[in-house]
């Protein structure tokens, strides 16, 4: 099977790589178009309805619960940060969570939490601190949902608890039946999103955009100031955030950027898993094609020269081939790459970085 599928990227004809065109802004309606087409996922017009569910006094900050409309056909929930002390309206950061670890907590691993396995999971991947806190300690107000399958939005029983599933039946027969549940869901849901017509990263950009319209709702943010970052599969989403989503300043990717080919050459499922096949785009742009075809949003992507997620070489080419991209369109100085030494993480070293950036750009 390997090699008809290596025949089949050999076949692909990039068309729009953007070394192959000489209007440089040209080549960005292309890219968009194909990109917007190849998500399969337009909205129609509806209203947010946010409702505050809950509100959480942390002295330096609130944690605001909300329902809200993300699309007509999706009403999650999500959590606001806001800081106490900082001049209003405050700019603005959609926090997306990655994907690694258990799907039954998604947002709930940016934030405070009692629970035993989210501490752990922060200390292992965020320098034990929530990340949502900490940019909204440096004056952002900060904004996260569960991305469609994780958190509440991920398939479970109506008595499923998912900390003490986590916390005291892990290995045994009771966590196997559950996570051979939530596989079965999994693919089930796969099939419905396609029989509907659409991807699963489509209905993720869907949910992302209509998080920007609950930002743009709220009195405390200032909506010409919005920013977007996020960590591997977070990564992902932040990456389609910058190539497409106009209202958006300034965005940090972390830890998912890569050329097509690097990626099919190395640990191709475990690093891209079904979130990002999008028929009919990837064989005409390679992933650094899409992303830079966001300029000149302000965007800085950054990937641990420890990080094995994607092969160096892959990394490296795709940062050189954005740099290009953002040097013909005549704003350089709008895109920024960092290999810091750390492994497939937002630690301290990345959350620093990230706010130095955010501080410049937003």
């Amino acid at each position: 099977m390997e090699n008809c599928f290596s025949q089949l990227r050999r076949s692909r004809s990039c068309d729009l790589a953007a070394e192959k065109w000489e209007d440089i802004s040209a080549w960005q309606q292309a890219v968009r178009s194909c990109l917007k087409a190849g998500l399969h996922c337009d909205v129609p017009e509806y209203v947010p309805d946010p409702k505050v569910l809950k509100v959480t006094d942390y002295g330096s900050y609130t944690q605001e619960t909300v329902e809200f409309n993300t699309t007509p056909w999706f009403r999650v929930k999500g959590y606001l940060l806001l800081p106490k002390g900082f001049s209003r309206p405050l700019p603005g950061i959609l926090l997306q969570h990655d994907w690694g670890g258990p799907v039954y907590f998604g947002k709930d691993r940016l934030v405070r939490s009692e629970c035993g396995y989210i501490r752990l999971f922060q200390k292992e991947y965020y320098s034990g601190v929530p990340l949502a806190e900490r940019f909204c300690l440096a004056g952002y107000a900060v904004f996260c949902i569960d991305a469609f399958h994780f958190g509440e939005r991920a398939p479970r029983e109506r008595d499923f608890d998912p900390q003490e599933l986590l916390e005291s039946f892990t290995g045994t027969a009771v966590y196997n039946a559950c996570e051979e549940q939530k596989r079965e869901r999994f693919r089930h849901a796969l099939l419905q999103l396609g029989w509907a017509g659409t991807t699963w990263a489509g209905v993720n950009f869907a949910d992302d955009r209509g998080c920007i319209d609950y930002m743009l709702t709220r009195k405390e943010i200032d909506g010409g100031r919005l920013g977007v970052t996020g960590l591997s599969g977070g990564g992902w989403r932040t990456d389609m955030m910058l190539a497409l989503e106009p209202r958006l300043k300034a965005g940090v990717s972390v830890g998912w950027m890569t050329t097509n080919q690097g990626t099919f050459e190395n640990n191709f499922t475990g690093a891209v898993g079904v979130f990002a096949g999008l028929p009919g785009v990837w064989n005409r742009m390679d992933l650094p094609d899409a992303v830079g075809s966001g300029f000149p949003v302000n965007a800085l992507y950054i990937v641990g020269s420890k990080d094995n997620l994607f092969p160096s070489a892959g990394v490296d080419e795709a940062f050189a081939k954005i740099g290009k991209i953002y040097a013909r369109a005549g704003v350089p100085e709008n895109v920024s790459f960092a290999r810091p030494d750390t492994v497939h993480c937002y630690n301290d070293e990345v959350q620093r970085l990230a706010l130095e950036w955010f501080a410049a750009k937003l």
